[in-house]
């Protein structure tokens, strides 16, 4: 099925702008301040950063479609957080590999942008190249490589991405967890898992880890001005690495046991910010 945002004639900011007032009247909240994009394994910290004041279907909102992906729900939700500002949980994400088109895949970010975000918080579940990592560690993103051949940019928009992933962000989450290490994400296009080559790969042009998301809704963060977080779950060690088979099984059940703790890491992050 054709993606609305596949239509070439159509602005994508302008049905960014037009999806956020529809939350901004189906919510009641006039301004959301952060928004948060749940990754497999995180969407727990939606229960613990504040009180549900909306729960949207994402099909309620234009340019949003049900996700595609087993362990990721489908809604939109405005939270009050202990500050008295408000937070946008985005589960609603569309990845590249449901060839929807790269405006879709961003439409999310464009939206949290719109409805007045100034942060945003991308999380995902992915491959570890360092073999520390094994046992669901929470993992800072420093920086990113993309090789999805795509860019969420159109046009002559020379968009500086130095300092892409904040390092006051950063520096805030080590506060609540001294020990959190660092690394850079490395997007594939999915949806079939890496091989033990493109991991090699990755690991010689200084990636650390890697999945199928995160890179494309970062760009498209800072050219709407955001300030950025993001965070990986390490849900296995990346193909070669790790010397038995990869499963999504696999990953769903390492978010499973890893939720409790990195939702409620990533909840007293938030509440910093």
């Amino acid at each position: 099925m054709t993606h609305l945002l596949d239509d070439e004639t159509i602005n994508p900011f302008e049905i960014a702008q037009k999806a956020a007032d529809q939350i901004r009247k189906l919510s009641g909240v006039g301004t959301h301040h952060i928004a948060l994009t749940l990754g497999s394994g995180w969407a727990k910290a939606a229960d613990l950063i504040g009180e549900t004041v909306s729960e949207i279907p994402a099909t309620e909102v234009i340019g949003f479609s049900k996700p595609a992906l087993a362990g990721h729900v489908g809604s939109i939700r405005s939270i009050k957080l202990p500050n008295g500002k408000f937070a946008l949980v985005i589960g609603a994400r569309t990845h590249f590999y449901e060839n929807h088109g790269v405006r879709a895949v961003v439409h999310s970010v464009r939206t949290a942008a719109k409805a007045g975000a100034k942060v945003m918080v991308l999380t995902n579940g992915a491959g570890g190249i360092k073999p520390k990592w094994a046992g669901g560690a929470a993992v800072l993103i420093s920086d990113h490589i993309n090789l999805t051949a795509s860019s969420p940019l159109e046009g002559a928009n020379f968009i500086d991405l130095t300092d892409l992933y904040s390092a006051r962000l950063r520096a805030i989450a080590k506060t609540v967890d001294s020990s959190l290490d660092e690394g850079v994400y490395v997007q594939f296009r999915g949806p079939h898992y890496e091989t033990p080559a493109e991991v090699q790969m990755a690991k010689i042009m200084g990636g650390d880890i890697v999945g199928m998301s995160t890179a494309l809704e970062a760009i498209a963060a800072r050219e709407s001005g955001m300030e950025i977080l993001g965070m990986s779950l390490i849900t296995n060690l990346a193909a070669g690495i790790q010397k038995t088979p990869l499963s999504h099984a696999e990953v769903i059940e390492a978010g499973q046991q890893a939720e409790a703790r990195i939702s409620k890491l990533l909840a007293e992050i938030v509440d910093k910010i």
